[in-house]
């Protein structure tokens, strides 16, 4: 990527606030640590607002551990440019994906970007996908507070809210407390915690399992003052779902967390 001068800059900027015009509703999906299915998240949520016949888009800012395309089954294919901008991947006829994997890079081959040159691509995303029209652009960052999620907040004018996704420990609940913060500090609405992996039933005997404990997310919810838009609870068939590059929402017919993640949905829906 070549060093831009003065009028680069502008041009770039112009490019993506008339990108980001076309887009009515941008949502930043964070956690506040790694391994709490933040992904997931992102992916179901963009996948599902797709099936109810919105038009949406889903961009992978998370540089280092770019998921998207794998968790989408679109792994295998690449974003090109075209004389309107980049291209993103699409998906389905309602959704399409933008993301580093997706440009060319072995899938074994780490990242080593400082936060430059992270800021750099993630403006490049912003400013030359071309989109078209969006009801929703679902933006995947990575864990924690940094570049990433930073730059995210500050490049786009029209961010309406940040979802938060934890697990039931404390742990985990002590780094959502941050996004929380961060998302004040930046101010930018908080549109909700996700309690995600809350309690497995046992396939067996059916008893619940409290893995990860229960309910913490929720009672975090409350002491920050912001909604609890529900919990997850865990199934071993998600993790060939992700594998496999299935939403595990397309299985909602017969799955109860699915039922319940839509009935999530619903609620970003009308924040």
């Amino acid at each position: 990527m070549q060093p831009m001068n003065k009028q680069d800059l502008n041009e770039q900027e112009m490019n993506l606030r008339e990108k980001m015009s076309k887009i009515k509703h941008a949502f930043i999906v964070m956690s506040g640590k790694g391994g709490v299915g933040k992904t997931t998240v992102a992916v179901n949520l963009a996948f599902a607002l797709s099936l109810s016949g919105k038009k949406v888009g889903i961009l992978d800012v998370d540089i280092h551990g770019p998921n998207i395309a794998k968790m989408l089954g679109i792994e295998k294919q690449t974003i090109c440019d075209s004389e309107f901008g980049i291209q993103a991947v699409k998906v389905s006829e309602n959704l399409k994906a933008v993301s580093l994997a997706l440009v060319g890079y072995h899938p074994d081959q780490p990242i080593i970007w400082r936060g430059p040159r992270k800021t750099a691509a993630i403006k490049q995303f912003l400013g030359e996908v071309n989109w078209g029209e969006l009801d929703y652009l679902i933006i995947d960052s990575p864990p924690g507070t940094g570049d990433e999620p930073l730059s995210v907040c500050q490049l786009i004018p029209n961010v309406q809210g940040i979802i938060i996704v934890t697990t039931p420990q404390d742990v985990a609940i002590l780094d959502a407390r941050k996004s929380v913060l961060f998302a004040n500090e930046i101010k930018i609405p908080v549109v909700g915690l996700i309690e995600n992996m809350s309690g497995l039933t046992c396939p067996h005997c059916h008893a619940q399992i409290d893995i990860f404990k229960k309910g913490g997310g929720e009672k975090a919810a409350q002491e920050l003052k912001i909604p609890f838009l529900g919990r997850i609870p865990f199934q071993p068939e998600f993790v060939d779902c992700g594998d496999q590059g299935t939403p595990f929402v397309s299985f909602q017919e017969k799955s109860k967390s699915a039922e319940i993640f839509m009935e999530i949905v619903k609620k970003i829906e009308v924040f």
